[in-house]
């Protein structure tokens, strides 16, 4: 029992953002896990990279898509469905980050953020938990937030607003879906070394960025942190475990 209980041997599960970074770990790591793994991105190349990094290449499966597009995002389920049988799992990982200033934004850019953040995750899990879709033994939904839907930061309010959307859409999920055995969660990382990292404002000088490092008292995350906590909320170790908010931060919300 406890050798096998954070298995996920004869689980299906769906990874959103699978092309690079967090996502691209979480699948890796699932794999070799013993699950079965769907990967969802939009570039097909980059799937196949990540692909290539997992335990039995061929036991897996790739489709690019756009999540919002709603209706591709649709047939892309019933195809995978089709293929493999019901879902055991699902890691809304893709999204997208900015570091802008409150009076910079505007309706059109919140719009694009909540539905690359939120609307396309709500879609997708909405999507997932149908009883035609969802394995009858119960489930498991994980929705990567950040620190910064719960803590304040300059220049964060759009970012923020879209992954505190997550954690409170996720605790009513976790309400209304229990009674068939689905557990909703959500991952806070802090800071973790990966392209979007990489790409933000504070990575452009050395000195930005060691202020960030300082922030976290164990240095900066590595994605294998985050996909190690997501092993952990779709084994069966986690079964008790429904409507909160793991926080994976390094120390950055102790102080």
């Amino acid at each position: 029992m406890y050798n096998d209980v954070f298995s996920l041997a004869n689980k299906n599960i769906i990874v959103t953002g699978a092309s690079s970074g967090i996502g691209r770990q979480c699948a890796i790591s699932c794999s070799y896990m013993g699950a079965r793994v769907i990967l969802l991105g939009r570039d097909l190349d980059r799937l196949n990279a990540t692909l290539g990094k997992m335990d039995i290449p061929s036991h897996h499966m790739m489709f690019a898509a756009d999540l919002i597009d709603y209706e591709k995002v649709k047939e892309t389920v019933e195809i995978i469905v089709g293929k493999i049988g019901k879902i055991d799992g699902l890691i809304n990982c893709a999204g997208i980050s900015t570091t802008l200033p409150f009076n910079m934004g505007n309706p059109e850019k919140m719009d694009e953020y909540f539905h690359a953040n939120v609307y396309s995750a709500m879609n997708l899990t909405r999507l997932i938990t149908r009883k035609s879709i969802i394995s009858e033994e119960g489930a498991s939904i994980i929705f990567i937030s950040s620190v910064m839907g719960t803590v304040g930061e300059n220049c964060k309010s759009l970012y923020s607003m879209t992954k505190g959307a997550l954690l409170a859409g996720a605790r009513s999920l976790a309400i209304e879906l229990a009674s068939r055995n689905i557990r909703v969660n959500c991952i806070s990382p802090g800071v973790v070394d990966s392209p979007m990292s990489k790409s933000a404002v504070y990575s452009r000088n050395e000195d930005s960025l060691n202020k960030i490092r300082g922030l976290h008292p164990l240095g900066l995350g590595q994605p294998e942190d985050v996909a190690n906590a997501c092993i952990f909320l779709l084994s069966d170790a986690s079964r008790w475990v429904t409507g909160t908010n793991l926080i994976v931060d390094g120390g950055y919300t102790a102080r």
